[in-house]
């Protein structure tokens, strides 16, 4: 799998496809193999761009700190490094929810369209702040295991976890392989994430809300109030998936994400 330089590292991504680019954020703490179920089907009809962000996945590690700014300045530039010129549909989950924002910020250029899938516009609040904290602590004493058993539950809806029981062990792997110091800075850069709801009505890229029926993270009617102030917003909830949609139901994420994207070519 090929490697880009990137801003003073390697960045490992997965390509598949032909046709309009469509870059796949993940979330905390995984890798692009969140999208797997994803990148083949939506390689159809698009250049499916699948990144691990720094110290992820295959990634080079790098030591210092991060914000979600650092992140989407990584993608613009593996872009540039890629030869991607053409406006990208950009989508993310959960952090690469934070990571989008972001990107909407100083990158807006570069975009086709937003998708949103499971995430926030709110910032953290002082208690919230606090537990990533302890968690930056924690991971970089105890090592990521504990997150491991930790956030399953947080993640993923019970269907899922008890009759996908592989989804559940491929996350647990990916979270325990990943280096704690990329885990402890992407925790403190979560914690202090700007608030992005008022410039919400100003981001008028076509964008697409994606959320899992039982979603406790991002509920369905936090991410319905995102739509509604969104300029062009379109609202897809997905029964029977948690926080992590686009892995526990992926039939129903690939068709809305490839309709939506064909109502825009």
């Amino acid at each position: 799998m090929p490697h880009f330089p990137v801003n003073g590292f390697n960045m490992h991504v997965v390509t598949r496809g032909d046709g309009p680019p469509l870059l796949l954020v993940h979330g905390f703490p995984l890798d692009h193999s969140m999208w797997s179920a994803q990148i083949d089907d939506l390689a159809k009809s698009y250049t499916v761009i699948a990144p691990d962000l720094r110290g992820f996945g295959q990634s080079e590690i790098v030591d210092g700190p991060v914000t979600m700014q650092t992140y989407a300045d990584d993608l613009a530039a593996l872009l540039d490094a890629m030869g991607i010129s053409d406006p990208v549909h950009l989508c993310g989950l959960s952090m690469g929810g934070y990571i989008a924002w972001a990107f909407v910020e100083q990158h807006r250029d570069r975009l086709a369209s937003l998708i949103l899938c499971d995430t926030r516009a709110t910032a953290d609040n002082e208690a919230a702040r606090k537990t990533r904290e302890l968690t930056a602590q924690r991971v970089l004493r105890e090592g990521p295991d504990f997150l491991a058993s930790d956030l399953i539950d947080k993640l993923f809806v019970k269907s899922t976890r008890e009759q996908r029981p592989e989804i559940i062990e491929q996350t647990k792997q990916v979270i325990r392989s990943t280096h704690p110091t990329t885990i402890a800075a992407a925790s403190r850069a979560m914690a202090a994430r700007p608030d992005v709801t008022d410039r919400l009505p100003s981001i008028d890229l076509p964008t697409l809300i994606i959320v899992g029926e039982h979603d406790a993270i991002s509920p369905p009617s936090e991410m319905h109030e995102i739509a509604d102030a969104l300029p062009h917003a379109t609202f897809v909830e997905i029964k029977d998936a948690g926080h992590m949609a686009p892995l526990e139901r992926p039939e129903p994420v690939n068709a809305a994400i490839e309709h939506y994207l064909e109502t825009l070519h």
